[in-house]
């Protein structure tokens, strides 16, 4: 199981940086489209299309099987690990406007400011601070 346990915090990882960095690629891709770079936009268009398709996806996906695995392997339970699911549930949402917004860019309808963006990038921080508390402490 210790193996499990190890793959499941291995692609947590990969999911939750390619879930920061997504956001500052969005931030960037913005600042291109404003200053009219062509060549800005087509190559973040690449970029994103790659993060999201090759890490995050991947990463997200194997973190839930691993992450089940563990829960139906050691029989988890409690409300710590309740709340660590909203969390989860919260990032998967994120993930899915992640999405969306790559999904715009793409199609070139971008509607989101930079600023917009900036702040969108810090809301995973506390999803990663609650699960880590919770995971960790396991307060109830």
């Amino acid at each position: 199981m210790l193996w499990i346990k190890s793959l499941h915090i291995i692609f947590v990882i990969t999911w939750m940086a390619a879930i920061f960095y997504l956001p500052r690629l969005f931030v960037y891709h913005t600042q291109a489209l404003v200053e009219g770079d062509n060549r800005g936009d087509a190559r973040f268009k690449i970029m994103e299309r790659k993060l999201f398709w090759g890490i995050m996806t991947p990463g997200a996906v194997l973190s839930i099987v691993f992450g089940t695995w563990l829960w139906l392997g050691y029989g988890i339970g409690g409300k710590w690990l309740m709340w660590k699911l909203v969390a989860v549930l919260f990032l998967m949402g994120f993930h899915a406007w992640c999405f969306v917004q790559m999904r715009a860019f793409a199609a070139g309808r971008n509607s989101l400011a930079e600023r917009t963006y900036r702040i969108v990038n810090e809301l995973p921080v506390f999803a990663l601070f609650a699960i880590v508390i919770l995971v960790v402490l396991k307060p109830f």
